[in-house]
């Protein structure tokens, strides 16, 4: 089977993230078809699952030894089939084009690897050919954090659509939630209330200049940019004729390399410090929640070098090497010492109403993983 028709059938199955849609199908029917299509292939699939209903298969190719090992990593979830405009499980080639929700992210990725790893493992090798095909990555990544406690490799591939770019960095990001207090009392008493809204302005002008700070400052990095920081949501009062007691902000920080959520905590004790010095009567908690580490791997690491060789071969250029504004996967790899990278396929709509791989980029893409897994390996 051709990694095209293999991508059909894996649109076809419904693995929609219960995180992100109550009541999603989940990730258990496609890794059901995925172990059952590499285990014909030769791999030792092993179904890892913590959370029930939420299983990802590490499937492995073992080598002869002597060699390195390599992880192609992709993940089965995808958003909601209800955002897609038509069946979104129901694949259509239009104009060198397949239509349908996860063909480009990352279903894609998923059939490419796999066809790759396949027709890799046909001939004898040293190092071992590990895939792992993940869930959740599109909510809290608990596919890969239960892989890495499986399992860590020399190298690996996250195999997420990049246009056949290089991707070697990625931002990271923080979360924050800032309770700014106040003192309820009857909007007719103001000698006895503290209106926490109002006293939130202060705050949130200074998250602004922070953004303007941050994006016109010396820490830049050359292939992410700068960090950024924006406030997110914004709750507060209970009614309209009573001072409210408190205003909840929730803020975002993208964090490059060199900036983690230790950075972020430092900006926000900052802020409410200088309020606090210009108006005594601010009091605020500061409270971080989610927060995920930047990426970024050494442009001439070995796989890096590898996969742009490999590359050139196959479509005659380099590919481009760049970063990436979101955060990936790659940043949990790479802190468990794995010598990590992204490639992946071209095309768009990613969580839109139409989504597409453009179907060459299918075939470089998988044709460039298999040469690399070789040359890697050994």
């Amino acid at each position: 089977m051709n990694e095209l028709d293999l991508l059909r059938r894996l649109i076809e199955i419904d693995s929609v993230n219960p995180a992100l849609v109550p009541g999603g199908a989940g990730e258990a029917r496609i890794a059901d078809a995925v172990a059952d299509w590499l285990g014909e292939r030769g791999f030792d699939c092993r179904r890892l699952e913590a959370v029930p209903g939420r299983p990802s298969i590490l499937a492995v190719a073992h080598g002869t030894g002597g060699g390195r090992s390599l992880m192609l990593n992709g993940h089965l979830d995808t958003v909601s089939l209800a955002s897609y405009d038509g069946d979104g499980l129901d694949p259509v080639i239009r104009d060198g084009r397949l239509h349908g929700r996860g063909a480009y992210d990352m279903k894609s990725g998923l059939a490419a690897m796999m066809v790759a790893a396949a027709r890799a493992h046909q001939e004898p090798h040293r190092g071992d050919i590990v895939l792992a095909l993940v869930a959740d990555e599109e909510h809290g990544s608990l596919g890969t954090e239960e892989v890495l406690d499986a399992i860590t490799t020399d190298a690996a591939i996250v195999v997420e659509p990049t246009g056949l770019d290089l991707v070697t960095a990625h931002r990271g990001f923080a979360w924050a939630t800032v309770t700014v207090r106040g003192r309820a009392a009857h909007g007719s008493r103001p000698e006895l209330g503290l209106d926490a809204i109002a006293k939130a302005g202060a705050f949130l002008t200074a998250i602004d200049e922070l953004g303007s700070r941050l994006a016109t400052g010396m820490a830049r990095h050359p292939l992410l940019g700068t960090g950024s920081v924006h406030a997110g949501t914004i709750a507060g009062g209970a009614e309209t004729s009573s001072y409210p007691d408190a205003c909840v902000v929730t803020v975002e920080r993208r964090t490059i390399p060199g900036e983690d959520h230790d950075t972020f905590e430092r900006e926000l004790r900052d802020i409410r410090e200088r309020i606090v010095l210009a108006d005594p009567g601010f009091t605020a908690d500061i409270e971080l929640a989610t927060h995920r580490e930047p990426f970024e791997s050494s442009a001439t690491s070995a796989i890096a070098t590898v996969v742009s060789e490999a590359f050139r071969d196959i479509a005659g250029r380099e590919p481009t090497r760049r970063g990436e504004p979101f955060w990936t996967d790659c940043a949990l790899l790479h802190a468990k010492g794995i010598d990590t990278v992204m490639f992946g396929v071209d095309g768009g709509g990613a969580h839109a109403a139409d989504e597409w791989v453009e179907l060459d980029s299918l075939r470089a893409v998988t044709d460039t993983l298999e040469r690399v897994i070789r040359n890697y390996i050994g």
